[in-house]
């Protein structure tokens, strides 16, 4: 039976979180943007240095308040997912937070990955949860986590939300394969890699998946939000659910889900762990209905709006649009730098540390915030067609052509260069990609718009129908090699 109705989806980045309402009915997908509010680390002072914590008490009186606005607006709302970034997590003890959640780029975690590696080494690690060597990874932050021995539960940023909203303690597969903690294999909590990491028995919840109803909101919740809906999980890792959006009708895609990060992957059946894969620092993360992400982190616009942040703390007013107009009027060659350089992770003055690294390898820096800019698009797009040559070479998978979704699909600039680096058509779009996910498959739960029991592949084709990507073909004469042998990524 199709019938029609509204969902309410909780979108969270690292810099600003929204609530959108997406109706769905079997034309397609129409979305209502009904709060949007501002999210960023706070620093406060530990001991003897700063500490970057997430205020995520505030994160959940706005998220509350932008329900109560969707309901208010939307009456028939009929389910609620959330998504988020991945990794980071707060600690319960008695149903109580211990704390605010520290921020992916605080330094503390350093100081996790001697210990883990000790018990567990990073090859016997890469067998079992498939995951890219990162230091912020969540198994990292737990071990350098004093507050670890007084906790009961620990629960992944989208899943605390959804505790304080229902009440039930879970963890969502696709944001805790992101965990370190994950079997890759088997898709269970690994008991070597929960000792590696050194949890308490018991700290990790209950595994649940995308589609599964989490439960209706408490009744002090409803009553705040002026409304009763079940919370239903979805890809609450915000690329799971991104990834579930890319319009493609070629199943030869690779895709970037560009924000604040760069994701830059294939859609696989099962996961990869060959050395091969653990020397190109590969990961296989868990994607909606059993797929595997299998892709990289690269660093993303976050280069860009440093940037633009130090340039407008120094007294400038930035125009974003004229600034990259002016880049892509930039002909003179600029540099191209390593955008995966630990020193480019931390906030601060970005294009200080970019002018640093190309003096410290004998580059000419950029000169002009538009030269700078040229440069840092120049490098993402650089780090795009070597990571996808990368994991072409390792899967052995064909891609005709590049999906980029999110934030960075609206940057014409970027978009062109990828597709003239990569030489493969470039579809950009949709922006919202995440939020359209995580709706999809909310909708696909509730049997709404047809879409019950639908493939994954079918919500695709939903979004196809609701969205136009634009096209960019890689530009003739173009000397920017390809991306892969011919024969792997043939257009």
């Amino acid at each position: 039976m199709t019938s029609s109705g509204s969902v309410a989806a909780v979108d969270l980045g690292a810099t600003s979180g929204r609530v959108i309402v997406g109706h769905v009915d079997a034309e397609g997908v129409r979305m209502d943007h009904v709060a949007r509010f501002p999210n960023g680390p706070v620093a406060v002072h530990e001991g003897d240095r700063e500490a970057l914590h997430w205020d995520v008490v505030e994160l959940y009186r706005q998220v509350t308040a932008g329900l109560r606005d969707a309901f208010a607006a939307h009456p028939g709302i009929v389910s609620i997912g959330i998504d988020s970034w991945a990794v980071d997590y707060g600690l319960l003890r008695g149903g109580r937070l211990l704390g605010l959640p520290y921020h992916y780029r605080d330094e503390r975690h350093e100081h996790g990955v001697h210990p883990v590696h000790e018990r567990l080494d990073a090859a016997s690690m890469y067998a079992r949860n498939g995951l890219q060597h990162l230091p912020f990874n969540t198994v990292f932050q737990f071990a350098a986590d004093p507050s670890l021995a007084l906790a009961q539960r620990a629960l992944l940023v989208p899943d605390l939300l959804g505790y304080w909203l229902t009440g039930v303690e879970a963890a969502e597969r696709t944001n805790a394969s992101t965990t370190g903690a994950l079997n890759a294999t088997t898709r269970g909590w690994d008991p070597a890699l929960r000792a590696a990491a050194g949890l308490p028995s018991g700290l990790l919840p209950t595994l649940r998946d995308p589609g599964d109803r989490l439960g209706p909101l408490l009744p002090s919740v409803a009553e705040a939000v002026g409304g009763q809906a079940p919370v239903t999980l979805v890809g609450s890792h915000d690329t799971a659910s991104a990834v579930v959006a890319i319009p493609a009708t070629d199943p030869d895609f690779a895709y970037i889900s560009s924000g604040t990060w760069s994701l830059v992957g294939v859609e696989l059946d099962a996961p990869v762990l060959t050395d091969a894969s653990r020397e190109a620092n590969c990961t296989n993360e868990g994607g909606v209905d059993g797929r595997v992400r299998f892709l990289k982190n690269v660093s993303g616009l976050w280069l860009l709006s440093e940037s633009v942040r130090t340039w407008e703390r120094g007294g400038e007013r930035v125009d974003l649009e004229a600034l990259l107009a002016s880049a892509a009027a930039v002909t003179a060659p600029v540099p191209v730098f390593d955008v995966a350089d630990e020193s480019f992770t931390p906030p601060g003055d970005m294009p200080a540390r970019i002018a640093a690294w190309c003096t410290d390898h004998g580059l000419s820096a950029p000169a002009t915030p538009a030269e700078f800019v040229r440069s840092i698009l120049e490098s993402l797009a650089a780090a795009y067609a070597t990571t996808l040559e990368t994991i072409v070479a390792v899967t052995g998978k064909d891609v005709r052509q590049v999906h980029i979704v999110g934030g960075g699909s609206q940057n014409r600039l970027l978009c062109q260069l990828t597709a003239d680096r990569t030489g493969l058509p470039v579809l950009a779009g949709p922006v919202e990609a995440t939020a359209l996910g995580n709706v999809l498959v909310q909708a696909r739960a509730a049997r709404l718009g047809g879409l019950g029991g639908a493939s994954l592949e079918a919500l695709r084709e939903t979004v196809a129908r609701t969205v136009q990507p634009v096209r960019y073909s890689p530009t003739a004469g173009s000397s920017a090699p390809r991306t892969t042998p011919r024969r792997r990524m043939s257009v």
